[in-house]
């Protein structure tokens, strides 16, 4: 039993005014006339009498009414689960952490050993649940007093490349003593590694009546070095122009020399020494790659190996590809754009595409479908036969780049993209003369590097009216700049002005080269994903028009990881394995998708003796999470109105009796 408000007991206190009345007052008697005191001998009479307490009953019934009010003030209660916990049944939940950090020197097995031994802790009707939990929970089985099925249970559990997630236990054990009826006494098998730990306290928080009983496979921190980070380019063009940058860390380590290689499907292909400050971060960078064309698994290692050697690598992927073409089609006099336009290709680090510049009388015989992107430069009109095969090659998938000038104001419509030219607009005579760029969209993947056009003077746009397109970018005067528009399963991009530095001068700033550079890369579909991922990410399968079309999955082990219901419907497939996944997609790509670990997984260091005790306390309802409120209380029963109906019984007692004294006492008088 305890108090909610035991501050009130001080009311106790008050017990001293009916001491007061029943025997300090001072006594009084009534004088009584009397005709001589002269043959009365004098003497002293005692006052034992006096100061003997009158009225014991009345007495009693006034203290007892004085120390039930404070107690039902200080709002007393009990702990009903904590009373049932100690005599009835329970829930023994065996929590074992199977995350990527636990295969350190076996961690995992040893917590396994630990939790067949804690099995002997079930008593009577206890009922056993094991789990294993990483950054998501997988009960092992039903609620059961079978020891040696919790047994099969706990031996089952196997080692995850997850992150690990205290967070997501507490939410799993906080469902289980909801449901459960019964106290629940968690046993958690873990290295209690402090990245686990959640951001606010109270999601930690335990169930209402929940016990946890941590058994830690580690009491320190564990010294670790890891590969961090990579960053590799996805696609290489020109070997001469890769760049591999590795970051190497430690994780409460001294300062130390390390090796750090580079393979390319598993073989050495060059390789640097690095020192790692105490504690720090170095860098590490690898200039050129002759890789093989295709898809080639690469691989970052730093030796000598240390205590826990899962995270001293590092997994890309990266294709060795020929630059993509594009098709630039310009009018014969027209040859500046064409100079910018290749100029700020040639500038780009990927090299990716390569151009190739016909004039509007070659382009007839020539195939759209040859090519990854074609650009439109200002002309005024194209063949009747290319137009066709354009229209085709867009609706089957293609893109196509226009860029609108004074030539092909010339025609009402703008060709491919079929909606109407209104207008061409001149910079006012007046003022500033030219127009800016009041509106890029920056979350847009065409112009996410380039969308800084404050300082772009536009002297000459057309004005496209948008229709169903997409306004990327318009002027100060609402003029549309950029516009999008998706036509089967292509897409086409319209620059209402040109690429030379007649009509604007665009190609004399430095967002002009990143800005050919992404939309490139948007039309041409090479910023369609990611080729390297952390475990537990979703990859992106199909798109909503692909249902239906299959889709070939392999995991790091070689084994298909999609049913072949799933193959047809999936949308996402969770990458949940360290390695290389090998996708084949409905379109016919192959890709090879890398995989690593967490790496917050890598810092070994383990959560505070504090913290975990303010942990335990929560289940108890006893204790205020930090940041999070008030912890569980609901397990507290009040009863202060009963001690309330018992003062007001009493009332009425000492009511009666103290009626029945004073008449006593006026009939004596």
């Amino acid at each position: 039993m305890g108090f909610l408000a035991p501050w009130f007991l001080a009311g106790a206190l008050a017990v001293g005014l009916p001491v007061w009345l029943h025997l300090l007052r001072q006594h009084k008697t009534t004088p009584l006339p009397f005709s001589s005191l002269m043959f009365f001998e004098k003497r002293t009479q005692s006052s034992i009498k006096h100061r003997r307490l009158k009225y014991l009953l009345l007495f009693a019934l006034r203290v007892a009414l004085l120390i039930l009010l404070a107690l039902a003030f200080a709002n007393p209660f009990v702990n009903t689960r904590g009373a049932a916990a100690a005599g009835g049944k329970k829930l023994v939940v065996l929590a074992i952490d199977n995350s990527y950090s636990m295969r350190q020197d076996s961690r995992l097995d040893r917590a396994k050993q630990d939790a067949i031994s804690a099995l002997s802790s079930l008593r009577g009707e206890d009922r056993g649940i094991a789990l294993a939990f990483s950054s998501t929970v997988h009960l092992m089985n039903e609620a059961t007093g079978d020891v040696p099925t919790l047994r099969g249970a706990i031996q089952a559990i196997q080692p995850t490349d997850a992150r690990g997630s205290y967070a997501e236990l507490s939410r799993s054990l906080r469902s289980i003593a909801q449901s459960a009826h019964m106290p629940v006494e968690a046993h958690l098998f873990s290295d209690m590694q402090k990245s686990s730990w959640p951001s606010n306290f109270a999601d930690a928080r335990l169930g209402e009546g929940t016990r946890l009983v941590a058994h830690p496979a580690a009491d320190r921190r564990l010294a670790n070095f890891a590969v961090e980070t990579v960053n590799a380019p996805r696609r290489v063009y020109d070997p001469k122009k890769v760049r591999i940058q590795a970051t190497i860390a430690g994780y409460g380590t001294t300062k130390a020399s390390k090796n750090v290689a580079l393979l390319l499907n598993g073989k050495e292909v060059a390789s640097k020494p690095v020192e790692v400050p105490a504690g720090g971060r170095a860098s590490v960078e690898f200039l050129t790659l002759d890789a093989p064309y295709g898809m080639n698994r690469g691989e970052i290692r730093v030796t000598p190996a240390d205590d826990f050697p899962s995270d001293d690598h590092f997994y890309f992927s990266i294709e060795r590809a020929d630059p993509r073409r594009i098709l630039f089609v310009h009018e014969e006099r027209n040859r500046r754009d064409v100079l910018y336009y290749q100029t700020a290709l040639d500038a780009s680090t990927d090299a990716a595409f390569v151009l190739e510049p016909v004039t509007v009388d070659q382009v007839a015989n020539i195939s759209p479908s040859k090519y990854s992107v074609v650009v439109i430069s200002d002309v005024a009109s194209l063949p009747g036969a290319f137009e066709s095969a354009l229209q085709k090659y867009v609706r089957g998938g293609g893109a196509v780049m226009i860029a609108l000038g004074r030539m092909s104001a010339s025609h009402p419509r703008v060709p491919i993209f079929d909606e109407a030219i209104d207008e061409t607009r001149y910079a006012p005579r007046e003022g500033e003369r030219f127009q800016t760029a009041a509106y890029v969209d920056p979350a847009h993947p065409a112009v996410q590097r380039s969308h800084q056009w404050d300082s772009v003077k536009f002297y000459q746009s057309i004005h496209v009216e948008p229709g169903k397109s997409k306004i990327v970018a318009k002027l100060s005067d609402n003029t549309p700049l950029l516009l999008e528009k998706q036509i089967g399963e292509g897409r086409v991009l319209v620059f209402a002005s040109t690429f030379d530095n007649i009509s604007n001068d665009f190609p004399l700033h430095p967002s002009f080269v990143p800005f050919v550079e992404e939309t490139a890369s948007y039309l041409g579909g090479l910023n369609d994903g990611s080729a390297n991922y952390s475990v537990g990410a979703y990859l992106e399968l199909r798109a909503a028009r692909d249902q239906g079309t299959t889709v070939e999955v392999l995991d790091p082990s070689g084994h298909r990881a999609l049913s072949l219901e799933e193959s047809a419907r999936a949308q996402t497939i969770a990458l949940s394995n360290e390695g290389f996944y090998d996708v084949r997609r409905p379109s016919g790509r192959h890709e090879l998708v890398a995989v690593n670990a967490d790496r917050r997984e890598s810092d070994l260091d383990v959560l505070p003796a504090e913290t975990l005790s303010l942990w335990q306390n929560t289940g108890q309802g006893a204790v205020s999470a930090p940041g999070g409120g008030e912890a569980n209380s609901d397990n507290k029963r009040s009863f202060w109105w009963y001690v309330l109906l018992a003062a007001l019984a009493l009332a009425v007692a000492e009511t009666i009796v103290g009626n029945r004294h004073l008449s006593v006492d006026k009939e004596a008088a």
